[in-house]
């Protein structure tokens, strides 16, 4: 762990430099919007290790993957969001010195992101090599206000000399991947130029054929007054800037405002993009910097009013809570149903920006608790819309009569991930569609998304399911081989029993849906079945049988169910008995050896224990937590969260605090030596639920709320807020009493510690 930021309630700070911990600090600090973000690089020049990066929403590129004939149905490319054009740049050079933290003595650093107003701040003093010393504090935001907008306020001080100083303003879209092979680039120049106070760059992507304008207008103050000095105007392929000469007075403050404007194809026509960033960038730059921030930061606090947890007595369980929050309402707002959410949103490139099942399975419940339903139904619908692509997803596999397989990696609908085991093998993640669907339900009560969306979608997985289960003579039991469950650390196994189970529970939800749909709207149901060919009588018959013959990997003599068949043929050995310098396995083992272990990336069974709870029994519940966990490394940032709820509700309260710690501060104290390739945006939602689901207690049951809420040791009490079918309640929890408050909507029944209360 790097435990190297103070620890603050609304505050990330990062006191002095160290050059070693700048790539996790760009993930940590960075910024967006939801149409845009910006890892936390600095404006000046930085020559030393960095990670530049600037994300455009929905903006990718489809980087070949295909790998050869004998792997038909292979994805034909590996999609990737791209590092696109760098708009925060003001180059610094003083009497032929460039200001550069590589190369200059920094004293006095300090990196500060105000989470409750989305700024992100910093300050340091740099002695250049002829000693001379400037004294720099700089400022930017991604508008909350307008999701094209960004600006920066830098203001540079010389602090022992007055000198000639040459700054540079620019547009950069020269620029490439992390991973790209060979320094690829995959922009092309479209339009550039330059004129005094404003420059502009529009370039497009290859293939795909995005384009992304990007402009920028300046202005300057010293000793707070209107300043200027020398421009010199310059364009180059993909690249345009101002370049303004003028004195740097010693003791005197000379502050650079930069405005910024990012558009995209996506939303503006090609023919008018150009015309459009300029209108947009000259009405930005005449808002001011002081505007745009206020404008900015009163979208932020209505945020806060919808979706903060407040603990008190903890102030690193505080400062996780809200860093994890923050993350996730800056990455994704639900304006647009063409987005989603990336593992890494807008603060870094692996795993491509694409969306996975994380969305599904993580983020829908945070939204579904602390927005309008309408932003949960926009995940539900991004899905529905790519139903046509899921089914053709099917057919590449000898899936067939409408069988759909959602992707496990995404962009547009079709799959586009690059590797065997998970491609093919985790197919589980289509099931998670299903379930999003039922968490949906039962938060809102709005069952007639069966009727208008859902049940297409349903019958669509549940023929997946029933062509990819086979009849086992054997067991004489229904079987599923050959997969990958979540536990990514046992590939190609079979009868995974989180798998089984989902594929068995899928056939139960789409009968009911089915049921209900029929009663609903007699009319679009016999609609339905005609657009589909479906057979309700002969296909549900099979899916019933599926039901009632599944099978189900199980040890009866420790009570437990299997993780898979063959589990215990593995060593089986306790992660507490690993020397301290194995970990973590992915990054000190070879891909064999973990394989072979009986180590768990995350859960399988007690994932699936979790979203099922109320079909276990407590005990059933204990057995299986007591001879998994210890075997868990949590090397998945979705692992925690998990255990947490499950060890709230064992009543096995120091477990739950230190998972709790570990998914709330898994990027700022950066405990799997990853975090400089970005936060783990998606798990950070299952922060939220280890609060409001594992403290709380906080269930849903046929309709209506149940709480069995607990306080870990030293906290002196949490609170947060829940959107529920029209109601807003508040809960806070003491260690003398629990208040629930119903903040709006009409009255509403809950169950508080087993007791009906009337609120």
């Amino acid at each position: 762990m790097k435990q190297y930021l103070k620890n603050h309630e609304w505050q990330i700070i990062e006191e002095g430099f160290d050059s070693h911990l700048n790539r996790v600090s760009e993930s940590i600090f960075s910024l967006g919007n939801g149409h845009m973000g910006q890892r936390a690089n600095f404006e000046e020049t930085y020559t030393g290790d960095t990670h530049q990066g600037t994300y455009i929403a929905g903006v990718y590129y489809p980087d070949k993957t295909r790998v050869g004939w004998w792997k038909n149905g292979y994805p034909e490319y590996f999609a990737k969001v791209l590092n696109a054009p760098f708009w925060i740049g003001i180059q610094i050079n003083i009497a032929g010195q460039e200001l550069d933290l590589a190369k200059c003595k920094v004293e006095n650093f300090r990196r500060v992101l105000d989470m409750k107003q989305g700024l992100l701040s910093r300050s340091f003093e740099a002695t250049f090599a002829d000693g001379k010393k400037v004294a720099v504090n700089a400022q930017r935001f991604c508008s909350m206000a307008d999701g094209e907008v960004g600006a920066i306020k830098y203001s540079i001080t010389a602090l022992n000399f007055s000198s000639s100083s040459k700054i540079t303003l620019a547009i950069d879209a020269d620029v490439v991947n992390k991973d790209s092979n060979y320094d690829e680039k995959f922009w092309d120049r479209v339009y550039e130029e330059a004129q005094m106070g404003w420059a502009i760059v529009n370039a497009q992507t290859k293939k795909t054929f995005f384009q992304v304008c990007t402009g920028m207008e300046y202005r300057f103050e010293s000793g707070g007054q209107k300043a200027g000095g020398k421009v010199f105007t310059n364009t180059k392929d993909k690249y345009a800037d101002n370049l303004v000469e003028m004195e740097l007075k010693q003791g005197v403050e000379l502050t650079i405002y930069k405005y910024a404007a990012i558009l995209s194809s996506e939303n503006h026509p090609k023919e008018k993009i150009v015309k459009n960033c300029l209108a947009k960038i000259d009405a930005t730059a005449k808002k001011g910097f002081q505007q745009l921030l206020n404008d900015h930061a009163a979208v932020w606090a209505h945020k806060w009013e919808e979706c903060d947890i407040t603990i008190d007595g903890d102030i690193a369980a505080q400062q996780g809570i809200r860093f994890n929050i923050f993350q996730l309402m800056q990455t994704y707002t639900g304006d647009d149903p063409r987005l989603n959410i990336g593992p890494k949103g807008f603060t870094g490139e692996k795993y491509g920006g694409s969306t996975y099942w994380d969305t599904e399975a993580y983020c829908l419940p945070f939204y579904l608790g602390t927005s309008d339903p309408s932003v949960a139904r926009q995940l539900l619908i991004y899905r529905y819309k790519h139903l046509p692509k899921a089914i053709e997803n099917a057919k590449k596999l000898g899936f067939k009569d409408g069988a759909a397989f959602y992707p496990f990696v995404t962009m547009n609908g079709e799959e586009c991930h690059n590797e065997w085991e998970i491609t093919f093998e985790e197919i589980h993640r289509t099931s998670a569609m299903a379930y999003a669907m039922r968490d949906y339900v039962e938060y809102t009560g709005d069952k007639n998304y069966f009727v208008d969306y859902g049940l297409e979608v349903l019958i669509g997985i549940s023929r997946f399911w029933a062509q990819r289960v086979n009849w086992s003579a054997d067991k004489n039991k229904y079987v599923i081989l050959g997969v990958t469950g979540p536990n990514e650390y046992e590939n190609n196994v079979n009868n995974n029993w989180y798998t089984n189970y989902l594929a068995a529970w899928t056939l139960r939800f789409t009968q009911e849906a089915i049921d209900y749909t029929k009663n609903a709207d007699a009319a679009k149901y016999k609609a339905l079945t005609e657009k589909l060919n479906f057979n309700e009588a002969k296909e549900t018959a099979k899916w019933a049988d599926i039901v009632s013959k599944m099978y189900y990997a199980e040890d009866k003599t420790r009570g437990i169910y299997l993780q898979q068949d063959g589990f215990l043929d593995k060593e089986l050995i306790n992660v507490a008995d690993l020397p301290a310098e194995d970990r973590p396995l992915n990054q000190k083992w070879s891909w064999d050896r973990i394989l072979r272990s009986c180590f768990i990336k995350q859960a399988d069974v007690l994932q699936c224990i979790y979203l099922f709870e109320d079909d276990f029994t407590k005990e059933q519940i204990k057995k299986n937590f007591d001879f998994y966990e210890p075997m868990t490394v949590h090397e998945s940032s979705l692992s925690p969260c998990v255990h947490v709820i499950l060890a709230s509700k064992l009543g096995y309260k120091e477990k739950a605090y230190e998972m709790y710690l570990r998914t709330s501060r898994l990027d700022l104290d950066d405990y799997n030596n990853d975090t400089e390739d970005g936060c783990h945006i998606t798990s950070m939602a299952g922060t939220w639920m280890s609060i409001v689901k594992g403290f709380g207690g906080m269930r849903i049951r046929d309709g209506k709320l149940y709480f069995s809420p607990y306080i870990p040791e030293h906290w002196n009490s949490y609170s947060f807020r829940i959107e529920f079918r029209g109601r807003v309640l508040k809960v806070k929890v003491a260690k003398e009493k629990t208040e629930v408050i119903l903040e709006s909507g009409d009255h509403l029944s809950i169950v508080l510690n087993d007791k009906e209360v009337s609120l």
